[in-house]
């Protein structure tokens, strides 16, 4: 699948929350900067630590006006239930349909243990406040990638 470009206004959405809420990235143009984080799958390893990093950089990401969203494939319950055990202070949206991974090109072909299936590609798109795609990170380790974000953010 291909990436949108950056420069183009993102793929628009509407999907709901851990909550039951719906969150729509229109609602934030001309508001805010979004940050759209797609992850393979609530509470494993590398999606724990990749949520934790972005939890603990609020006060940074507050400082450069941005919300940010994760977004899985999972039911909204497991995303109440990842927020709950984590401690994460912003919000999960349920992709189940993964709809948005296909308009985002992250729904792709993935290889584990030999085994070949369709799953989320890792990838986090930077959305400006005139709703345009301002950066699309597809190479870093979940560990660093707030780090990594922070510094993307910054050179907007």
């Amino acid at each position: 699948m291909a990436l949108p470009k950056v420069g183009n206004l993102a793929p628009a959405f509407t999907l709901k929350n851990h909550k039951g809420e719906k969150v729509s990235l229109k609602d934030f143009k001309g508001k805010k900067n979004v940050v759209v984080y797609f992850y393979p799958k609530a509470l494993t390893p590398g999606c724990t630590t990749q949520a934790c990093g972005i939890r603990d950089s609020e006060a940074e990401l507050a400082k450069l006006d941005t919300v940010v969203f994760g977004l899985s494939p999972d039911p909204e319950a497991k995303l109440q239930k990842f927020i709950d055990k984590h401690e994460l202070n912003f919000d999960l949206l349920a992709d189940e349909d993964h709809k948005i991974a296909e308009k985002y090109g992250v729904w792709d072909l993935k290889k584990f243990m030999g085994r070949e299936y369709m799953g989320i590609v890792r990838t986090t798109f930077i959305v400006g406040k005139d709703g345009r795609l301002k950066q699309i990170m597809n190479r870093f380790k979940t560990k660093s990638h707030h780090d990594d974000l922070l510094v993307e953010l910054e050179s907007l």
